[in-house]
Protein backbone atom coordinates (compact mmCIF):
# COMPACT_ATOMS: atom_id res chain seq x y z
CA UNK A 1 0.00 0.00 0.00
CA UNK A 2 1.26 3.60 -0.95
CA UNK A 3 -1.18 6.00 1.57
CA UNK A 4 -0.87 10.14 0.71
CA UNK A 5 -1.33 12.30 4.21
CA UNK A 6 -3.09 15.74 4.18
CA UNK A 7 -1.41 17.52 7.06
CA UNK A 8 -1.06 21.12 7.73
CA UNK A 9 1.53 23.37 8.40
CA UNK A 10 0.79 23.12 12.06
CA UNK A 11 1.47 19.24 11.74
CA UNK A 12 -2.22 18.37 12.48
CA UNK A 13 -2.98 15.01 10.04
CA UNK A 14 -6.36 15.69 7.94
CA UNK A 15 -6.48 12.11 6.99
CA UNK A 16 -5.81 10.00 3.97
CA UNK A 17 -5.79 11.78 0.54
CA UNK A 18 -5.34 8.32 -1.39
CA UNK A 19 -4.03 4.68 -0.75
CA UNK A 20 -3.09 2.48 -3.49
CA UNK A 21 -2.90 -0.97 -3.08
CA UNK A 22 -1.41 -3.66 -5.61
CA UNK A 23 0.91 -6.81 -5.93
CA UNK A 24 4.36 -6.87 -7.00
CA UNK A 25 3.63 -9.77 -9.11
CA UNK A 26 2.44 -7.05 -11.66
CA UNK A 27 5.80 -5.77 -11.90
CA UNK A 28 7.50 -8.80 -12.11
CA UNK A 29 10.79 -8.53 -14.41
CA UNK A 30 11.01 -5.17 -14.10
CA UNK A 31 14.60 -4.87 -12.06
CA UNK A 32 15.42 -7.77 -14.88
CA UNK A 33 15.02 -5.20 -17.39
CA UNK A 34 16.34 -2.52 -15.70
CA UNK A 35 20.15 -4.60 -16.21
CA UNK A 36 19.32 -5.02 -19.55
CA UNK A 37 18.55 -1.46 -20.65
CA UNK A 38 19.10 2.01 -19.36
CA UNK A 39 16.75 2.26 -15.82
CA UNK A 40 15.63 5.57 -17.05
CA UNK A 41 14.53 4.72 -20.80
CA UNK A 42 11.98 1.65 -19.21
CA UNK A 43 8.41 3.88 -19.56
CA UNK A 44 7.37 5.06 -15.83
CA UNK A 45 4.01 3.14 -16.39
CA UNK A 46 5.15 -0.17 -16.32
CA UNK A 47 7.20 0.66 -12.77
CA UNK A 48 6.59 0.27 -9.39
CA UNK A 49 7.41 3.78 -8.73
CA UNK A 50 4.21 4.59 -11.01
CA UNK A 51 2.12 4.43 -7.88
CA UNK A 52 3.65 8.29 -6.70
CA UNK A 53 2.04 9.46 -9.40
CA UNK A 54 -1.45 8.20 -9.01
CA UNK A 55 -1.49 9.53 -5.46
CA UNK A 56 -0.36 12.75 -6.81
CA UNK A 57 -3.41 12.80 -9.09
CA UNK A 58 -5.79 11.00 -6.74
CA UNK A 59 -4.71 13.59 -4.28
CA UNK A 60 -5.00 16.61 -5.77
CA UNK A 61 -8.33 15.63 -7.55
CA UNK A 62 -9.66 15.39 -3.40
CA UNK A 63 -8.39 18.65 -2.32
CA UNK A 64 -9.41 20.15 -5.49
CA UNK A 65 -7.73 23.22 -4.76
CA UNK A 66 -3.99 22.23 -6.59
CA UNK A 67 -2.74 25.41 -5.92
CA UNK A 68 -3.08 25.29 -2.10
CA UNK A 69 -1.38 21.49 -1.47
CA UNK A 70 2.12 20.94 -1.72
CA UNK A 71 3.09 17.46 -2.31
CA UNK A 72 6.50 16.00 -0.15
CA UNK A 73 8.20 13.03 -0.29
CA UNK A 74 11.18 11.19 1.06
CA UNK A 75 14.07 10.55 -1.59
CA UNK A 76 11.90 7.74 -3.66
CA UNK A 77 9.45 10.07 -4.99
CA UNK A 78 12.46 11.86 -6.80
CA UNK A 79 10.94 10.99 -10.46
CA UNK A 80 11.13 13.39 -13.50
CA UNK A 81 7.86 12.32 -14.40
CA UNK A 82 6.22 13.36 -11.14
CA UNK A 83 7.54 16.92 -11.47
CA UNK A 84 6.03 17.08 -14.96
CA UNK A 85 2.59 15.88 -13.61
CA UNK A 86 2.87 18.31 -10.65
CA UNK A 87 3.16 21.12 -13.32
CA UNK A 88 0.54 19.47 -15.44
CA UNK A 89 -2.11 20.01 -12.87
CA UNK A 90 -0.87 22.79 -11.36
CA UNK A 91 0.11 22.30 -7.50
CA UNK A 92 3.55 22.07 -5.97
CA UNK A 93 6.34 19.82 -4.88
CA UNK A 94 9.04 19.26 -2.72
CA UNK A 95 10.87 16.29 -2.70
CA UNK A 96 13.88 14.97 -1.17
CA UNK A 97 16.48 14.03 -3.80
CA UNK A 98 18.29 11.59 -4.59
CA UNK A 99 19.91 11.82 -8.51
CA UNK A 100 21.96 14.34 -9.61
CA UNK A 101 20.04 15.18 -12.81
CA UNK A 102 21.17 17.36 -16.00
CA UNK A 103 20.82 21.00 -15.44
CA UNK A 104 21.26 24.33 -17.53
CA UNK A 105 22.33 23.78 -21.14
CA UNK A 106 22.64 20.47 -20.03
CA UNK A 107 26.75 20.46 -20.32
CA UNK A 108 26.43 20.16 -16.07
CA UNK A 109 24.76 18.72 -13.40
CA UNK A 110 22.84 20.08 -10.56
CA UNK A 111 25.43 19.28 -7.71
CA UNK A 112 28.24 21.30 -10.10
CA UNK A 113 26.04 24.33 -10.23
CA UNK A 114 25.45 24.22 -6.29
CA UNK A 115 28.64 23.46 -5.60
CA UNK A 116 29.61 27.26 -6.96
CA UNK A 117 26.76 28.75 -5.23
CA UNK A 118 27.09 30.44 -1.96
CA UNK A 119 25.89 29.53 1.42
CA UNK A 120 22.86 31.75 2.57
CA UNK A 121 23.39 31.20 6.28
CA UNK A 122 23.00 28.65 8.68
CA UNK A 123 19.84 26.64 10.24
CA UNK A 124 19.90 24.24 13.54
CA UNK A 125 18.29 21.44 14.10
CA UNK A 126 17.10 18.85 16.85
CA UNK A 127 16.87 15.27 16.61
CA UNK A 128 16.95 11.57 17.68
CA UNK A 129 19.88 9.16 16.83
CA UNK A 130 19.40 5.44 16.28
CA UNK A 131 19.76 5.18 19.77
CA UNK A 132 16.71 7.76 21.06
CA UNK A 133 19.39 10.14 22.22
CA UNK A 134 18.66 13.67 21.68
CA UNK A 135 21.45 15.85 19.05
CA UNK A 136 21.74 18.96 17.73
CA UNK A 137 23.60 19.92 14.03
CA UNK A 138 24.22 23.15 12.40
CA UNK A 139 23.32 23.23 8.50
CA UNK A 140 24.61 25.37 5.90
CA UNK A 141 21.97 26.70 3.68
CA UNK A 142 22.55 26.60 -0.06
CA UNK A 143 19.68 27.47 -2.22
CA UNK A 144 19.53 28.22 -6.51
CA UNK A 145 17.02 28.16 -8.91
CA UNK A 146 18.20 26.61 -12.29
CA UNK A 147 16.65 24.32 -15.19
CA UNK A 148 16.69 20.99 -14.86
CA UNK A 149 16.58 18.91 -17.68
CA UNK A 150 15.14 15.30 -17.97
CA UNK A 151 16.60 12.12 -18.34
CA UNK A 152 19.13 11.54 -21.67
CA UNK A 153 16.31 9.11 -22.66
CA UNK A 154 13.06 11.21 -22.09
CA UNK A 155 14.19 14.33 -23.12
CA UNK A 156 12.26 14.22 -26.38
CA UNK A 157 8.69 13.17 -24.54
CA UNK A 158 9.41 15.64 -21.64
CA UNK A 159 9.96 19.58 -21.22
CA UNK A 160 12.81 20.95 -19.12
CA UNK A 161 11.90 22.29 -16.04
CA UNK A 162 12.27 25.86 -13.71
CA UNK A 163 12.92 24.53 -10.32
CA UNK A 164 14.93 25.73 -6.98
CA UNK A 165 17.12 23.77 -5.43
CA UNK A 166 18.44 23.51 -1.49
CA UNK A 167 21.34 22.08 -0.33
CA UNK A 168 22.10 21.46 3.70
CA UNK A 169 24.98 20.17 5.32
CA UNK A 170 26.20 19.57 8.77
CA UNK A 171 29.37 22.06 9.76
CA UNK A 172 31.56 20.18 11.75
CA UNK A 173 29.87 16.92 12.05
CA UNK A 174 30.85 14.62 15.17
CA UNK A 175 32.89 11.65 15.26
CA UNK A 176 31.29 8.56 14.98
CA UNK A 177 27.84 10.02 13.32
CA UNK A 178 27.11 10.56 10.14
CA UNK A 179 27.09 14.04 8.80
CA UNK A 180 23.27 15.73 8.38
CA UNK A 181 23.09 15.78 4.73
CA UNK A 182 19.73 17.14 2.88
CA UNK A 183 19.56 17.38 -0.62
CA UNK A 184 15.89 19.23 -1.83
CA UNK A 185 14.21 20.01 -5.39
CA UNK A 186 10.99 21.74 -5.17
CA UNK A 187 8.83 24.22 -7.20
CA UNK A 188 8.34 26.68 -5.06
CA UNK A 189 9.63 29.98 -4.94
CA UNK A 190 12.91 30.16 -2.75
CA UNK A 191 14.04 33.75 -2.96
CA UNK A 192 15.85 34.06 0.65
CA UNK A 193 17.23 32.21 3.53
CA UNK A 194 14.10 32.19 5.64
CA UNK A 195 12.58 30.53 2.53
CA UNK A 196 14.78 27.71 2.36
CA UNK A 197 14.76 26.99 6.24
CA UNK A 198 11.15 27.13 5.79
CA UNK A 199 10.59 24.57 3.01
CA UNK A 200 13.23 22.28 5.31
CA UNK A 201 10.42 22.89 8.27
CA UNK A 202 7.62 21.40 6.00
CA UNK A 203 9.78 18.65 4.69
CA UNK A 204 10.39 17.53 8.62
CA UNK A 205 6.41 17.33 8.89
CA UNK A 206 6.91 14.70 6.70
CA UNK A 207 7.19 12.27 9.70
CA UNK A 208 4.17 12.51 10.65
CA UNK A 209 3.23 9.76 7.67
CA UNK A 210 5.84 7.31 9.75
CA UNK A 211 3.94 7.76 12.61
CA UNK A 212 1.05 6.68 11.37
CA UNK A 213 1.91 3.58 9.50
CA UNK A 214 3.98 2.96 12.96
CA UNK A 215 0.54 2.70 14.76
CA UNK A 216 -1.21 1.00 11.72
CA UNK A 217 1.78 -1.57 12.31
CA UNK A 218 2.30 -2.18 16.16
CA UNK A 219 -1.58 -0.51 17.29
CA UNK A 220 -3.62 -2.48 14.12
CA UNK A 221 -0.97 -5.18 13.47
CA UNK A 222 -1.72 -4.86 9.71
CA UNK A 223 0.85 -7.07 9.36
CA UNK A 224 -0.35 -10.04 11.42
CA UNK A 225 -3.96 -9.82 9.59
CA UNK A 226 -4.61 -13.07 7.68
CA UNK A 227 -8.06 -12.76 5.55
CA UNK A 228 -8.48 -15.70 2.87
CA UNK A 229 -8.32 -13.01 -0.11
CA UNK A 230 -6.59 -9.87 -1.01
CA UNK A 231 -9.95 -7.96 -1.34
CA UNK A 232 -10.72 -8.74 2.37
CA UNK A 233 -7.27 -7.63 3.33
CA UNK A 234 -7.61 -4.68 1.55
CA UNK A 235 -10.55 -3.61 3.09
CA UNK A 236 -9.35 -4.24 6.46
CA UNK A 237 -6.17 -2.44 6.29
CA UNK A 238 -8.75 0.64 4.61
CA UNK A 239 -10.53 0.38 7.83
CA UNK A 240 -7.71 0.64 9.96
CA UNK A 241 -5.93 3.04 8.28
CA UNK A 242 -9.31 5.30 9.37
CA UNK A 243 -8.07 4.40 12.90
CA UNK A 244 -4.49 4.88 13.16
CA UNK A 245 -5.30 8.19 11.33
CA UNK A 246 -7.92 9.35 13.88
CA UNK A 247 -5.38 8.38 16.84
CA UNK A 248 -2.44 10.52 15.02
CA UNK A 249 -5.18 13.41 14.99
CA UNK A 250 -6.47 13.12 18.43
CA UNK A 251 -2.37 13.48 19.55
CA UNK A 252 -2.06 16.34 17.83
CA UNK A 253 -5.37 17.97 18.10
CA UNK A 254 -5.14 18.01 21.80
CA UNK A 255 -1.58 19.33 22.24
CA UNK A 256 -2.08 22.66 19.62
CA UNK A 257 -5.86 23.18 19.69
CA UNK A 258 -7.31 25.67 22.70
CA UNK A 259 -10.43 25.86 23.11
CA UNK A 260 -11.80 22.66 21.42
CA UNK A 261 -14.92 20.60 22.74
CA UNK A 262 -14.77 17.25 24.17
CA UNK A 263 -17.95 16.23 22.03
CA UNK A 264 -15.98 16.39 19.23
CA UNK A 265 -14.01 13.99 19.87
CA UNK A 266 -15.50 11.42 23.07
CA UNK A 267 -19.51 10.68 23.38
CA UNK A 268 -21.06 11.54 27.14
CA UNK A 269 -20.97 8.03 27.40
CA UNK A 270 -17.17 7.40 27.39
CA UNK A 271 -16.49 11.07 28.88
CA UNK A 272 -18.38 9.93 32.02
CA UNK A 273 -16.02 6.35 32.19
CA UNK A 274 -12.98 8.45 31.74
CA UNK A 275 -13.96 10.65 34.93
CA UNK A 276 -14.99 7.75 36.61
CA UNK A 277 -11.87 5.99 35.72
CA UNK A 278 -9.10 8.52 35.53
CA UNK A 279 -9.96 10.57 38.56
CA UNK A 280 -8.04 13.68 37.97
CA UNK A 281 -5.44 14.31 40.97
CA UNK A 282 -5.42 18.06 40.43
CA UNK A 283 -7.23 20.52 42.95
CA UNK A 284 -9.10 22.16 40.25
CA UNK A 285 -10.51 19.76 37.65
CA UNK A 286 -10.27 20.81 34.23
CA UNK A 287 -12.97 19.31 31.62
CA UNK A 288 -11.44 20.42 28.47
CA UNK A 289 -10.44 18.12 25.37
CA UNK A 290 -6.30 17.86 26.70
CA UNK A 291 -8.12 16.66 29.73
CA UNK A 292 -9.69 13.75 28.39
CA UNK A 293 -6.57 12.76 26.66
CA UNK A 294 -4.25 12.66 29.05
CA UNK A 295 -6.60 10.24 30.66
CA UNK A 296 -7.27 7.69 27.54
CA UNK A 297 -3.23 8.58 27.92
CA UNK A 298 -3.17 7.39 31.66
CA UNK A 299 -5.40 4.07 30.59
CA UNK A 300 -2.67 2.90 28.12
CA UNK A 301 0.66 3.68 30.67
CA UNK A 302 0.79 6.99 30.78
CA UNK A 303 2.46 8.40 34.22
CA UNK A 304 1.19 11.75 33.85
CA UNK A 305 4.20 13.72 35.72
CA UNK A 306 4.53 17.29 35.58
CA UNK A 307 8.21 16.78 33.99
CA UNK A 308 6.49 13.92 31.36
CA UNK A 309 6.47 15.34 27.17
CA UNK A 310 2.61 15.14 26.18
CA UNK A 311 1.46 11.44 25.51
CA UNK A 312 2.22 9.77 22.26
CA UNK A 313 0.10 7.71 19.92
CA UNK A 314 1.52 4.37 21.23
CA UNK A 315 -0.32 5.04 24.75
CA UNK A 316 -3.55 7.02 23.42
CA UNK A 317 -3.38 3.68 21.13
CA UNK A 318 -3.55 1.50 24.56
CA UNK A 319 -5.99 3.81 26.05
CA UNK A 320 -8.36 3.76 23.54
CA UNK A 321 -8.36 -0.45 23.60
CA UNK A 322 -9.54 -0.12 26.96
CA UNK A 323 -11.90 2.63 27.09
CA UNK A 324 -13.60 0.65 24.12
CA UNK A 325 -14.07 -2.53 26.94
CA UNK A 326 -14.89 -0.18 29.53
CA UNK A 327 -17.75 1.14 27.64
CA UNK A 328 -18.51 -2.34 26.51
CA UNK A 329 -18.67 -3.41 29.74
CA UNK A 330 -20.91 -0.20 31.00
CA UNK A 331 -23.38 -1.02 28.16
CA UNK A 332 -23.55 -5.19 29.24
CA UNK A 333 -24.24 -3.87 32.55
CA UNK A 334 -26.96 -1.81 32.24
CA UNK A 335 -28.66 -4.44 29.47
CA UNK A 336 -32.04 -5.85 30.75
CA UNK A 337 -31.04 -9.25 29.23
CA UNK A 338 -30.31 -11.10 32.06
CA UNK A 339 -26.90 -13.46 31.23
CA UNK A 340 -26.41 -16.99 32.36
Amino acid sequence: MHASLAITPDGLPLGLTAAKFWSRAKFKGTAALKRQINPTRVPIETKESMHWLDNLRLSTELAGVPERCVHIGDRESDIYELYCLAEELGTSFLVRSCVDRLAEDGDTTISKVMAQSQSSGTHEVRFRDAQGQDRRAVLTIRHASMTVRPPVGKQRKYPHQNLQIIHAEELDPPEGRAPVVWKFITSLPIESHAQAVHKLEWYALRWKIETFFRTLKTGCRIEEIRPATADRLANCIALCCIVAWRVSWLTMLSRGTQGTSPAVVFTEEERNLLERSTPDRKREVRRDLESYVRAIARLGGYLDRAADPPPGTTVIWRGFSRLADLVEGARIATSPETYG
